[in-house]
């Protein structure tokens, strides 16, 4: 049943973007990218930031077998 769900709640996003794409012409794809960058931004931070805090325990518990 949650697979449905998802499945009617991306077929309902897919319907709006394609409606903003009619209308928007030419520019809808200037805000398209605009998004997806946006996205990738957000996603390599949070990876960066996860990879810090793995470096930083990692260096935390070799400093403790070192102690």
């Amino acid at each position: 049943m949650r697979t449905f769900l998802y499945f009617l709640l991306f077929m309902f996003l897919a319907v709006v973007i394609t409606i903003l794409a009619a209308i928007l012409g030419d520019e809808g794809a200037w805000y398209f990218a605009w998004l997806i960058g946006t996205a990738m931004l957000v996603l390599v931070s949070a990876a960066g930031g996860a990879l810090l805090d793995a470096q930083e325990a990692s260096a935390a518990a070799a400093g403790r077998e070192q102690s």
